[in-house]
């Protein structure tokens, strides 16, 4: 199918700023910030974009292929949506939209384990092709069952977090009460009455919930007991015994994610990861380190070849996605781009995206005068 991007929004600004007028502040705010002052938010994509390519004019060119082979499966393009938490918040059935989308062009999309869909809803609108990105739980018989209905749904790839030993210091969400316990404020019921959009479509959806948890949660719980229970149910530290744990048990592909430093890239490779997934969360849990494409260019070197290399963090656009595989990554994520789409455009908002970065990519390609994406290696100005 020959997909079409909406031309009205040509460019991921766009998509940012009709988010921005749709829906609250304090949603668009939880979507849009880091943490501590937002040196990392901003270094992520000011460094991806320092990095140039060298095109190659005079050739014999037959054209731009964006087909990528990840973990045995043979994807349209080289980029996929990352896992994202509290999906729903930001725009009702989000996680579903963007499910379906990537589904239908064959690119994946990683749920997460604090977001608003379920592994099984999830599972059924991707056939099975979506992967899962698991917030370590703090007992052994939730990580256990959790695994379980993983495998049931056949899920092929599961992403392990380790980047997330504490909670992220977002000063946005502390104003707007979307911190651990969360609070509604007087200011963000008349935010909501300000987007009666946003308002009617999560009053048809329902109010957003941790869906995958749901099994697990105590029945009528206020926002202070469920920040609590959230708190208490999972333990973001991994160590060498609780991976290896997992490893043990899961026949799948199995990633790293939150990779940004030698040692845990060394630690993934020796347990037999599948794949290191460079992050720093998009710049919502630390501020004091080197950006995502600075941590992934000697990760890069070293470990390409002998696990898959994976980036997110401060990639916008195609030409982002371009520059990043250029510079050592064999599949890039985006999370925000997305995001900002489907709150921009609702049900259009994942085709219109998967389709723009598409095109983006490609022009791109053509232009410097490469074939693949595992060649932009070849066109990198040192």
């Amino acid at each position: 199918m020959n997909w079409v991007y909406d031309s009205r929004y040509p460019s991921v600004d766009d998509l940012r700023e009709r988010a921005r007028r749709r829906i609250p502040r304090f949603a668009f705010e939880y979507l849009d910030g880091g943490c501590n002052e937002d040196v990392n938010l901003r270094k992520n994509t000011e460094d991806i974009r320092a990095v140039e390519l060298a095109p190659n004019y005079i050739q014999k060119y037959p054209g731009a292929d964006l087909r990528t082979d990840l973990f045995g499966h043979v994807y349209d393009a080289p980029f996929g949506v990352a896992p994202v938490g509290l999906q729903g918040l930001m725009w009702p059935s989000a996680a579903e939209i963007l499910a379906k989308a990537a589904h239908a062009h064959n690119v994946p999309f990683v749920l997460s384990t604090v977001t608003t869909a379920s592994i099984e809803s999830i599972a059924t609108l991707s056939e099975g092709r979506s992967w899962y990105q698991l917030y370590h739980p703090a007992e052994d018989k939730l990580r256990d069952d959790l695994l379980r209905r993983l495998e049931a749904c056949e899920y092929p790839v599961l992403v392990l977090l380790c980047d997330v030993p504490t909670f992220g210091f977002r000063p946005r969400d502390i104003r707007n009460g979307l911190s651990m316990p969360p609070k509604m404020t007087l200011a963000n019921v008349w935010q909501i009455l300000g987007r009666p959009r946003w308002a009617l479509e999560t009053l048809r959806a329902g109010t957003p919930q941790f869906a995958t948890m749901k099994p697990y949660m105590p029945k009528g719980m206020s926002m202070k007991t469920l920040g609590l229970f959230m708190s208490q149910t999972f333990s973001g530290r991994l160590d060498e015994d609780k991976i290896k744990a997992i490893r043990d048990r899961w026949k799948g592909k199995l990633v790293l994610k939150g990779v940004a430093g030698e040692a845990d890239a060394a630690l993934a490779h020796r347990l037999g990861f599948d794949g290191i997934w460079v992050s720093n969360h998009g710049g919502r849990q630390i501020d004091v380190g080197e950006s995502a494409i600075h941590s992934l260019k000697p990760l890069a070197e070293k470990y390409k070849g002998k696990m898959t290399v994976m980036m997110d963090s401060g990639i916008r656009s195609g030409a982002d996605v371009a520059r990043s595989l250029a510079a050592g990554a064999d599949f890039a994520f985006l999370g925000r781009t997305f995001m900002y789409s489907v709150a921009a455009l609702g049900q259009r908002g994942g085709d219109h995206a998967m389709a723009l970065l598409k095109a983006q990519l490609k022009q791109v390609l053509e232009q410097v005068g490469c074939g693949r994406p595992s060649e932009l290696g070849r066109h990198l100005v040192a």
